[in-house]
């Protein structure tokens, strides 16, 4: 059983409820046994702050990933998987220039950010595409559509 928490750095009005990123992470969740993950939502300002701390990019990103170091998991307790950092403010703008709903973005961000957390990534053309087909598997189970299709 994987328990969610999820933090809001900003207000949460107009921001998808918590529901739906349980939702999604649990559905990206791929090991078993007792797990834990925390999912920020931050503004533009702790966005940026965190991608040029961590990335050293100097704007902020629409979700980032930081596993757990193996230390932080003590036996007998669930597994920490680590923390996602999803930026509000990105994820709208991203949304709206894509015509995608921003729920079903604020899901398709919280299913990669798990991905990353379970090892997987997109280096290469061939992670990429094994990458997007399993995101496209997970969200089309939610029922959400292809986050990848090409919209109008």
């Amino acid at each position: 059983m994987l328990e969610v928490h999820v933090q809001y750095g900003l207000p949460r009005a107009g921001w998808p409820a918590a529901a739906t990123l349980h939702r999604a992470a649990r559905a990206a969740w791929q090991g078993s046994g007792a797990a834990q993950v925390v999912m920020r939502i931050v503004d533009h300002t702790e966005g940026l702050r965190l991608n040029r701390e961590f990335r050293g990019r100097e704007r902020p990103t629409n979700v980032l990933s930081f596993p757990a170091p193996p230390e932080a998991n003590a036996p007998g307790r669930p597994m920490l998987l680590g923390d996602i950092v999803l930026c509000a403010p990105v994820l709208a703008e991203e949304a709206d220039a894509q015509g995608k709903d921003l729920r079903a973005h604020f899901a398709h961000m919280a299913v990669h950010g798990m991905l990353h957390l379970q090892g997987l990534d997109h280096q290469t053309l061939e992670e990429t595409e094994a990458m997007e087909t399993i995101e496209r598997q997970i969200l089309g189970g939610l029922g959400y559509p292809d986050p990848y299709a090409e919209t109008c």
